[in-house]
């Protein structure tokens, strides 16, 4: 039997539970592919699952982390006709899987052409944290040209996208940052950049459309001020208070990313086009995954952490 190496839990905690595994090669059916994977994502999501509090249970162990990545396809499906071995895809792939592996099966659902114009590693930083942004800026919050958006948490993964999808579809964008961000946020596209730290937001912002929510707690609570008369506060981190919501004759909306292989593409173009651009902080080995996790949760990072999976990218 072929095996790969594989990073799983066994049991849930600490960056330490995570084990460099030999597992047997996964094998794909009807329109799947199996994609040797180049670069994989590390995004919060994995170190919440990795210490138990998010949707994986005691029974699914041991598990394979990791959603998102940018690969080649090593073997089809009996369906996949579209594809053939060798070619580039990256992919934001269902909860049932994990990317932190040399090999994954990737769903026709899930998957797109990588962009170009980028290598491995910073397309597989794109599509989990390029979707949250996506359906959380366009899906919920219905952010049109001419609108004006505030991003709290610009500088991050899904933040640093947020600004520049916005930026592209002509909308006004503002958005919260530390101080040492605020330069790479205007590089970005954002036309205000506000340092939480030494500023309150709410004495920069006014009639807001749309508040996309990266952080939650005091910053959500205090966001209902900005909004205008009917604007819409979208978070990532649960669904806002419906009755804040009305108190504040404004709406609210709470949700979980989706893989759509269409807005991926579209994503894609955008990056090819030179619209958007991929901030990879820093990269690190698949045997180094816990070093990788521990740094996203406990650094002040600027833009995506990528495992680099092959040797050449």
């Amino acid at each position: 039997m072929t095996t790969m190496k594989a990073v799983r839990i066994h049991r849930f905690g600490g960056p330490e539970v995570l084990m460099l595994d030999d597992v047997p090669w996964p094998q794909p059916k009807d329109d799947e592919v199996l994609v040797r994977v180049h670069a994989a994502s590390v995004n919060p999501v994995d170190y919440k699952i990795r210490a138990g509090s998010y949707t994986v249970t005691d029974d699914q162990l041991p598990y394979t982390l990791g959603r998102d990545l940018s690969g080649t396809v090593e073997l089809l499906g009996t369906r996949a006709h579209t594809l053939k071995a060798g070619d580039p895809i990256f992919a934001f792939i269902g909860v049932d899987r994990g990317t932190y592996a040399e090999y994954v099966v990737v769903k026709a659902m899930e998957m797109a052409a990588k962009p170009a114009t980028i290598d491995h590693v910073q397309a597989a930083a794109v599509p989990l944290a390029g979707l949250t942004a996506w359906q959380g800026l366009f899906d919920h919050g219905q952010l049109r040209a001419g609108q004006r958006v505030l991003v709290h948490g610009g500088a991050g993964g899904v933040g640093h996208f947020a600004i520049q999808f916005a930026k592209a579809k002509g909308a006004t964008v503002l958005t919260t940052a530390s101080g040492s961000d605020l330069d790479f946020v205007r590089e970005l596209g954002a036309d205000e950049a506000i340092d939480y730290k030494a500023d309150r937001f709410e004495d920069r912002a006014r009639d807001i459309d749309v508040v996309f929510d990266l952080v939650g707690g005091g910053t959500q609570e205090r966001s209902w001020s900005v909004l205008k008369e009917g604007g819409i506060l979208v978070s990532t981190l649960g669904a806002p208070p419906a009755e804040a919501a009305i108190r504040h004759k404004a709406r609210a909306a709470g949700y979980r990313a989706r893989p759509n292989p269409a807005q991926l593409s579209e994503i894609g173009q955008l990056i090819d086009n030179g619209q958007v651009r991929v901030a990879v902080a820093r990269t690190f080995a698949l045997a180094d995954a816990g070093a990788a996790q521990k740094y996203l949760e406990q650094e002040h990072v600027r833009g995506k952490v990528v495992l680099q999976v092959a040797d050449k990218t």
